[in-house]
């Protein structure tokens, strides 16, 4: 190894070689590198005297590789390539996790938060598998999974409970104009209702609106909370979601609750990881959720 190194020529006389040989020019190397132009020539002279031969011509305006120069230059970058790779290679690499969730959960809750997450840990990096199916921990390489329903979920996992479900009803601003909340469900009737599939209207409609006529109301629906609150932010009508969904919504103006009556939904949201699945980021990833869902109150 010894006689290798003994064989190498000056380090900063290659990478003088290397840039001057890209740019052509001695003054653009010496500006790329940050010394002087005579520095850079003076390197490629001194290489060139422990080679033995000339690697450039020098023109009046541009230098020109010479054979010799065009032969070395091909090695030489590959070596430095090879260097920048192995360096490279010796960094810490990101831990990488997969979260999975409901498309809502991901677009209401977790992206809104993420920047203040990666300031906080960027040397985690989180993939969002955001289906409404049930994602299978091991063959879709989940690490932690939120999930809607009541414990225990299976055989093997540990459950967290990171927030209940708290219906409100919310609209957009717009749809009432100054006018009041329907206090009736004959009030009520008046203004689409946004369905989403848990369809929780008619137990809603049953508690608070128990006493009125029993209107026809109109309404649309969605296969995701998330297009229902899309629409209700549009003022095409009234929906219900998870007050932790549109808590974001609320404070910026875009929403209002139109009764202050909510429901507990049936079931609530919960972390849930393999017992076997054990490391310190997944307990920062863990514990940063439960402290974002400790904020929403």
């Amino acid at each position: 190894m010894s006689d290798v190194i003994g064989n190498l020529p000056s380090l900063n006389g290659l990478k003088a070689f290397e840039v001057a040989a890209r740019h052509l020019n001695f003054r653009l190397a010496a500006e790329e590198l940050g010394v002087t132009q005579g520095a850079v020539a003076q390197q490629v002279r001194g290489l060139e005297a422990q080679l033995g031969m000339n690697l450039f011509e020098r023109l009046p305006r541009t230098l020109a590789l010479t054979s010799e120069g065009r032969r070395y230059i091909a090695d030489i970058r590959r070596a430095f390539e090879i260097i920048a790779r192995a360096t490279g290679e010796l960094k810490p690499q990101a831990i990488k996790l997969t979260i999975s969730t409901t498309p809502t959960f991901a677009s209401k809750w977790l992206i809104p938060r993420l920047p203040d997450f990666t300031a906080l840990h960027p040397d985690l990096d989180l993939h969002i598998l955001a289906v409404e199916r049930l994602s299978n921990f091991q063959v879709d390489g989940v690490d932690l999974a939120v999930r809607y329903g009541r414990p225990p979920f299976g055989p093997g996992l540990n459950a967290e409970l990171l927030f209940e479900q708290e219906i409100v009803a919310v609209c957009s601003p717009l749809l009432l104009a100054g006018r009041p909340a329907p206090r009736t469900g004959e009030e009520l009737a008046a203004y689409p209702l946004l369905h989403d599939a848990h369809n929780f209207w008619p137990e809603f409609v049953e508690r608070y609106f128990a006493n009125s006529k029993s209107p026809y109301f109109k309404g649309i629906s969605f296969s995701q909370t998330s297009h229902a609150i899309e629409a209700a932010i549009a003022g095409q009508g009234i929906a219900l979601a998870n007050r932790g969904f549109v808590a974001d919504d609320l404070e910026k103006g875009r929403l209002q609750r139109v009764f202050e009556g909510t429901l507990r939904g049936p079931s609530d949201f919960y972390l849930v990881w393999p017992r076997y699945r054990k490391s310190p980021a997944l307990d920062t990833v863990i514990d940063w959720l439960l402290i974002e869902a400790q904020k929403q109150g």
